[in-house]
């Protein structure tokens, strides 16, 4: 039998988020890390495969080319409906990703319509009159407003991804969710009829998302953040069940590696660094400059490991991002950190540490690439919408890692994962 749901998810964060919310409604997941180079040779053993790709923030002629082939394998691997998974933030430009990869999978699918909401009340994401809200607050006016690679100024979703297609873009809001799965239903007979090929949804609670879950049945494509996904795998009959987040025991050395500059994050190492425990801070500046900042880290980390776990970070505020960005450019100095980021990680793993938290979702990308990756297992929720994962290691051993986005987490989100992973693996 062939996988009941596939997924695309456009960074390597918001992967871990989808697969967490799937297995929490009782799906066998697997996430593999970027297109298998070969298609599935036999049955695959899961309810859903999330496909992770690094698709974000590059070129969208980039990220269309590689969610294709993600479509091809998923299709080869015999799932019913495809998932497309981006930020809860609605992370784009008006040149895409989110507007090209959508229409671009259903010109393949064959489908004049979907759906789209990023909405995730667990997290504080709510959609209202197509409007996002991040917390209290508009998208326009959170944190997400100071984003160095895609700044978002804009809440209201519809005239976002109008931006970004050809499709009409039109809207179902709260009072036709509210009644229902039928009434949904009814709004998108007549928002096709008009012509809408793509419709943002309004959701402010998950009794919304799973009214919405229920509508979609059987909708070859849809598109969402992760929220979406606790509504879906009821409708093959798939009931919440926590053996599904088992993980084997955790040991070895723990380590954060922090890129992002979130608000969220940036209160999170804050946390970690009032706590006292052992930190360093990587700057853009002296990597341009050409100094070996990652094995400063390393040579930092080495003799703090024991007493970890250990952060290297690279996060600052606002004004202080502006001020690198402007002297070596957003992406050079994005680029920069990545990199450097992802040799740490790589020299933590070689010194021992098998518990590894990274945060941030480009960051994230990089690390799991450097490692040489290629699929997670699902473990425990952290927070919502993060949870450990398990990943096998070319020497017999177990990586116990988690991929947090930059605007997920409470505080003291470093601190707090690693009780929860020795209380759920001892």
């Amino acid at each position: 039998m062939g996988i009941r749901l596939g997924c695309i998810a456009d960074d390597f964060t918001g992967a871990t988020d989808l697969a967490n919310n799937l297995v929490r409604a009782g799906m066998r997941v697997i996430q593999l890390i970027d297109v298998p180079a070969t298609g599935p040779e036999q049955a695959v053993d899961a309810d859903a495969v999330v496909i992770a790709l690094k698709s974000r923030t590059v070129p969208a002629a980039d990220a269309v080319d590689s969610s294709l082939r993600a479509l091809e394998w998923l299709r080869s691997a015999g799932a019913e409906q495809i998932y497309f998974k981006y930020c809860s933030t609605f992370d784009s430009t008006p040149a895409g990703n989110i507007g090209p990869v959508t229409e671009a999978l259903m010109d393949a699918l064959g489908t004049d319509f979907t759906i789209a909401t990023p909405a995730f009340p667990d997290n504080g994401r709510t959609v209202f009159k197509g409007h996002l809200f991040v917390g209290d607050v508009l998208l326009s006016e959170s944190g997400m407003r100071h984003h160095p690679l895609t700044p978002m100024t804009d809440s209201n979703l519809v005239s976002v991804l109008a931006a970004q297609t050809s499709r009409a873009v039109g809207l179902i809001d709260h009072r036709a969710v509210a009644e229902g799965a039928e009434a949904i239903r009814g709004r998108v007979g007549a928002l096709r009829e008009e012509g809408v090929g793509v419709a943002v949804v309004d959701a402010v609670s998950n009794d919304d998302l799973v009214r919405l879950g229920a509508a979609v049945r059987g909708m070859p494509l849809v598109t969402a953040g992760s929220g979406l996904a606790i509504g879906l795998p009821a409708n093959w009959g798939f009931k919440p069940s926590p053996a599904a987040a088992h993980l084997p025991p955790a040991d070895g050395h723990a380590a954060v590696v922090s890129g992002s500059v979130s608000v969220a994050t940036n209160r999170q190492v804050l946390a970690f660094l009032r706590s006292g425990r052992p930190a360093f801070s990587v700057d853009p500046l002296r990597i341009a400059g050409g100094e070996d900042v990652a094995g400063q880290a390393l040579a930092f980390a080495e003799s703090h490991l024991a007493d970890g776990p250990v952060l290297v970070y690279s996060t600052e505020e606002p004004d202080a991002v502006r001020t690198v960005q402007g002297r070596l450019g957003a992406a050079e100095a994005g680029e920069l950190v990545e990199r450097t980021l992802a040799t740490v990680a790589q020299g933590l793993v070689e010194r021992g540490v098998r518990r590894l938290v990274v945060a941030g979702g480009e960051t994230s990308g990089a690390v799991v690439q450097e490692l040489g990756l290629t699929g997670l297992r699902i473990g425990p929720q952290i927070d919502p919408g993060v949870p450990w994962c398990a990943a096998p290691l070319p020497d017999g051993s177990t990586l116990h890692i988690t991929l947090k986005s930059g605007n997920f987490g409470g505080p003291d989100f470093f601190s707090s994962s690693f009780a929860l992973l020795e209380e759920e693996t001892p």
